[in-house]
């Protein structure tokens, strides 16, 4: 897998709360994830996957990584992208 390009849009924090940005990425420049949400925890930012509201009211993901090193490869070059883009929006 080869992510091609990220794309971050920095969102409002004080109207979005703990959300920071949203992320696009393309993959081998032939499939593209949006809605990525960049998000503001308790132990620093991480990324939450583009999800769904399932009818018991739990969220289900609709486009997740398979293994736990493909989320942290993601995950660390989202937060990469995400931090040169809010050095530019200073």
């Amino acid at each position: 897998m080869n992510v091609t390009d990220v794309r971050i849009r920095m969102v409002d924090k004080e109207k979005e709360g703990k959300l920071r940005a949203v992320a696009s990425i393309t993959i081998d420049d032939c499939f593209v994830i949006h809605d990525i949400k960049i998000i503001e925890g308790d132990h620093g930012l991480f990324i939450a996957m583009p999800s769904r509201k399932a009818q018991d009211g739990t969220y289900k993901d609709i486009a997740h990584p398979i293994n736990s090193s493909t989320r942290t490869e993601l995950q660390e070059l989202i937060l990469k992208r995400y931090e040169a883009a809010a050095q530019e929006s200073v």
